[in-house]
């Protein structure tokens, strides 16, 4: 699933739980997917950030420094 997919599920699932209006076992079910969809999105948004430094390195000579970009884990 997208980023953008993950979070507004994250939004909706939120808005769910606030409204109280849900069972325990519901409000189990939502916090659940919450916490998995938000580490998800944790994760690809470290993964975004270190691609990013990537990218913005420059050597001495004002040369863009590349390489293959690896996740690190």
């Amino acid at each position: 699933m997208e980023f953008e997919k993950k979070l507004g599920r994250l939004e909706e699932i939120v808005t769910k739980m606030e409204s109280g209006d849900m069972t325990l076992e519901d409000s189990l079910k939502f916090f659940e997917e919450g916490v998995k969809l938000s580490r998800e999105c944790n994760s690809q948004l470290s993964q975004a950030e270190q691609k990013v430094k990537l990218l913005l390195s420059v050597d001495a000579g004002g040369q863009a420094v590349t390489e293959d970009f690896q996740i690190k884990e």
